[in-house]
């Protein structure tokens, strides 16, 4: 009696383990028409998601400027660049109380690996990523964003 228990139960044991051909054709089959559905909705937002980024960096160097005009009664020049966000400038006009942590760690490349370009007369500024032809102009992936038209 024990023994055709045993053999009962290593007889089903057996019977269920691992999965059918059909049931891993099935998970495929949704998986493919998963991938397709969402796939290009994702893969098509890569530019959208670049200039976004850009907007978000060039908003973040805003507030550091904001920051080193509040310490020092002026923007830096645009021969200092934004490299006097990181390290106090030894040129043109000289911040008096420059923070010693600096304003930002470092300076971002835009998300095209170009730097942003930076102008200012010591009162205003400017602060531009030429988008994905990093060139002045274009449309679509390739417009500028300035930080005027940011808002």
């Amino acid at each position: 009696m024990i023994d055709r228990m045993q053999s009962l139960i290593r007889r089903r044991r057996n019977d269920q383990t691992g999965f059918t051909l059909i049931e891993i054709m099935v998970v495929v089959f949704i998986l493919g028409l998963l991938i397709t559905l969402v796939a290009p909705r994702i893969l098509g937002r890569t530019d959208e998601a670049r200039q976004t980024k850009a907007a978000a960096d060039i908003k973040a160097i805003e507030q550091a400027l904001h920051l080193y005009k509040l310490d020092n009664g002026f923007y830096p020049t645009t021969d200092q660049g934004l490299e006097a966000l990181v390290a106090p400038p030894t040129s043109g006009m000289l911040p008096r109380r420059w923070n010693p942590d600096g304003y930002v760690s470092n300076i971002p490349t835009d998300p095209w690996q170009l730097p942003y370009v930076f102008q200012c007369d010591g009162s205003t500024f400017v602060i531009v990523s030429f988008g994905a032809d990093g060139a002045e102009g274009g449309d679509g992936p390739a417009a500028d964003i300035d930080s005027r038209e940011l808002g």
